[in-house]
């Protein structure tokens, strides 16, 4: 456990502050756009370095290219681009809680894509605790008047993109004989070039928004896109996937923390209980019991 806790601890507080790092950022003015092109720019730039330090090279082959771009929009082109227009709306505790989901509709798209996948009564039951969930953040008693829809849309619809892209990665992409170090340099560096082609199209020219939403961006793309993935493969190395999956239940924790104190944003109690729902709901549909062994 000491091997793998301190890298644990990291990457939950890496991704967990990702949402408040995107709030600075769009709070500064920075088109959502532009904010998910410099992510990946920077997360591409620690990727490559990390590549040419341990000498790998990147796969050439069309079938590798092709996956990767499809990936690299379900993964990261859109969602990123989703995610800080939705934070223009909400705010970064609640974005938080929404990427909590994200396993759900991984669970959802496997069923629909997996032929050796099946729901039973225990993730079928963690589905349906997960849209009870869902429907506390909204508050649905409330209406639709509260002048969040669209940035909870948003943010609901960046987690189902998620969902898609581990159901593809895990069929097309995980199977390719190639580290995944190159693998993710190459999914992340075809969501720049993809970000980049409609950027300027969408938002104009890029201006510069300020040191402090600069600082943020940087950390967002170099920690949180590029140095955070090395942390997670560490991770699935000494500790296992099972555990590494388990950062998604902390990562809520530290994005609420970081949003309540940090920027004053306030916590609803609908907010915490339907993200303590969520929770359950992921350990639920992620766990279920084997059978005994002699």
């Amino acid at each position: 456990m000491r091997q793998w806790w301190p890298g644990f601890v990291a990457l939950s507080a890496i991704w967990g502050a990702s949402f408040a790092l995107i709030k600075v950022a769009v709070d500064a003015g920075m088109p959502p756009v532009w904010v998910a092109l410099w992510r990946c720019v920077l997360g591409a730039a620690a990727l490559w370095t990390i590549l040419a330090v341990r000498r790998e090279a990147v796969p050439r082959e069309a079938r590798a290219w092709a996956h990767s771009a499809v990936v690299a929009v379900l993964l990261n082109a859109a969602p990123f681009v989703m995610f800080s227009f939705g934070e223009t709306r909400i705010s970064s505790v609640l974005a938080g809680v929404w990427n909590a989901t994200t396993p759900l509709f991984t669970l959802l798209f496997a069923l629909l894509t997996a032929s050796g996948e099946r729901l039973g009564a225990r993730r079928a039951t963690g589905l349906a605790l997960g849209f009870a969930g869902i429907m506390a953040v909204l508050g649905v008693w409330r209406g639709t008047g509260s002048g969040q829809p669209a940035g909870n849309l948003a943010c609901l619809l960046a987690t189902a993109c998620y969902g898609a892209g581990f159901a593809y990665t895990r069929r097309f992409l995980s199977g390719l004989p190639h580290s995944t170090t190159s693998l993710a340099t190459l999914q992340i560096s075809c969501a720049t070039a993809e970000l980049a082609l409609i950027a300027p199209a969408a938002a104009g020219a890029p201006h510069w928004p300020g040191a402090a939403a600069a600082l943020a961006l940087l950390a967002l793309g170099a920690l949180g896109t590029g140095v955070a993935y090395i942390l997670n493969l560490n991770l699935v190395r000494t500790a296992g996937a099972t555990v590494a999956a388990t950062v998604t239940y902390v990562t809520p924790l530290w994005s609420t923390a970081l949003g309540a104190l940090l920027l004053a944003e306030p916590v609803h109690w609908n907010t915490a209980l339907g993200g303590l729902l969520v929770i359950v709901a992921v350990v639920l549909t992620r766990t279920s019991p084997r059978p005994f062994r002699a």
